[in-house]
């Protein structure tokens, strides 16, 4: 598991921890000794990092933050060694003055970074050449919110207004424009989750949710973009406050599970099997609330949700951290109604 720091000095951590060993067995176990993570290897940056993200089959890192869409590769290093250094940094275009890059990787022909701070200026650069290998048709310069591989052809781009984009980088001048979102303040925000590891799902039928800092959440089948999938109103503490951290994932060995964070203290996750296009209000079927009582108390802000995370093989545990640095793995348990 590899985190970092956002915090605006130049001495932001970037760390790989090993997870406790209850985490890597793949049976259910009791009580465990070793619950702690413990820090294999790390490094600084001399930027706050926003976004973070491993390239597949590699040891490489690359990471994303102000002031600029310049991205930062780094090498996690050998055994031998327990330091993260930086190996190159990927420049962009007119990246001066703009806002921090959103970041995808793929290595399904070459490492791959996915990378773009508006829908203008999405390409794609070989992580150890730097060469750009794609860059995306201009389609106006809204902000994104997420970037996404859904395999080493097709990309999905997320606005931050909540439009959805379909490319392909076999036709960089085609985009492809999904259904809108219902019609808001232009105040709200929106970010996207894509189901990723799910086996025998067809690339093509993948769902996408969309989920906007009123707690509006959007559904759409990409075989059928035309119309929603679902549509559903979350509560939330403070409609349309802060849309920083906002975070929407699928999990990856659940059909219909969706988990959201970013409003508080809190992740909570749903069952959106029986959800339809009413938008009625939807119940989570578990709220994590462990990290609203791992704050250091007194006059302190209370612990926000930063980022989120499915376990790839256990179907029921997730990771969390939170703006006070608290990392946790924790499993739900499914409501004794729907045994």
């Amino acid at each position: 598991v590899c985190v970092a720091g956002y915090g605006q000095s130049d001495g932001n951590e970037i760390l790989q921890l090993i997870p406790p060993p209850t985490l890597l067995t793949k049976e259910t176990q009791g009580l465990c000794p070793e619950r702690d993570f413990k820090v294999e290897c790390g490094g600084f940056s001399e930027r706050p990092v926003y976004s973070l993200k491993y390239v597949p089959d590699t040891s490489l890192l690359v990471t994303s933050g102000p002031p600029d869409s310049s991205l930062q590769v780094w090498q996690v290093s050998a055994e031998d060694s327990d330091v993260i250094k930086s190996v190159s940094t990927i420049a962009t275009e007119n990246g001066t003055g703009q806002s921090w890059a959103k970041i995808a990787t793929i290595s399904a022909r070459a490492p791959w970074v996915l990378h773009g701070s508006r829908l203008d200026r999405v390409q794609i650069t070989e992580v150890e050449s730097r060469k750009n290998v794609y860059t995306a048709a201009s389609q106006g310069s809204e902000e994104l919110s997420n970037l996404a591989f859904l395999d080493c052809n097709m990309l999905l781009l997320c606005c931050a207004t909540g439009r959805l984009c379909l490319a392909d980088i076999r036709q960089p001048q085609s985009l492809m424009e999904a259904v809108s979102v219902p019609s808001a303040p232009c105040s709200e925000q929106w970010c996207m989750g894509t189901r990723h590891g799910a086996q025998g799902l067809e690339t093509s039928s993948q769902p996408v949710a969309r989920l906007s800092s009123r707690g509006l959440l959007a559904l759409t089948d990409l075989r059928k973009t035309s119309e929603f999938l679902a549509l559903a109103k979350v509560r939330v503490p403070s409609p349309g406050s802060g849309a920083e951290f906002l975070c929407v994932s699928w999990a990856p060995a659940l059909e219909g599970y969706l988990a959201i964070s970013g409003f508080d203290g809190t992740v909570h996750v749903y069952d959106t099997q029986s959800w339809d296009s009413s938008g009625r209000e939807a119940e989570p079927i578990f709220v994590h609330k462990g990290h609203t009582f791992g704050g250091a108390g007194g006059s302190r802000d209370p612990p926000l949700v930063t980022v989120h995370t499915w376990h790839l093989q256990k179907p029921r545990t997730l990771l969390s951290a939170a703006s006070d640095g608290s990392l946790h793995v924790w499993d739900w348990v499914q409501p004794c109604g729907k045994c």
